[in-house]
């Protein structure tokens, strides 16, 4: 599928409000945080190719995985960024974001019950369990993230099915 100039422009947009809040921040390796959430959409991009139902919503997919955490980390909010993109990604974005005090099955719960949401929480699983990123990390972290990162893995896998491959491709390494 080739990405028309109107997606091309609102992904644009997607990644300047997601590189512009994120700016100054890092990761739990010191790397610019804006990294992350676009390895995140890069993960989806490569999913369509095996799964073609999601081709037509890669656009949607690639804006929500841009500014998965952007309400939940930074000033921006949902009010602003409904202004500038379509309900289907708003819904996900706020499904994507945790709210003060909430528990992670609440939000788990809220992933789940939105399709673009499980998606880009799944690829946001696969980034932040990737081996090279975990290598870096103390042992205490890295197996406390990978015991949150199993949990939620297993209960999207749980209430949102998908196909077996995919599981493959996110699996949570050893």
């Amino acid at each position: 599928m080739s990405l028309t100039h109107y997606d091309k422009e609102m992904i644009r947009l997607a990644d300047s409000i997601a590189e512009q809040a994120h700016a100054g921040q890092v990761d739990k390796i010191g790397r610019p945080y804006i990294t992350h959430v676009r390895r995140v959409a890069f993960r989806l991009r490569s999913l369509t190719r095996e799964y073609p139902h999601l081709t037509d919503k890669l656009p949607m997919l690639y804006i929500v995985a841009l500014l998965h955490d952007t309400v939940e980390d930074t000033p921006v909010t949902l009010p602003y960024l409904a202004r500038l993109f379509a309900a289907p990604m708003i819904d996900a974005i706020d499904a994507l974001t945790r709210r003060e005090g909430e528990n992670y099955e609440s939000y788990l719960q809220r992933v789940a019950s939105n399709e673009l949401a499980v998606w880009v929480k799944r690829a946001d699983i696969a980034d932040n369990t990737d081996p090279e990123r975990l290598a870096h990390l103390n042992e205490e972290t890295r197996e406390a993230l990978l015991a949150k990162y199993e949990y939620a893995l297993a209960y999207l896998n749980e209430a949102a099915p998908t196909h077996e491959s995919l599981l493959e491709k996110i699996r949570i390494p050893a």
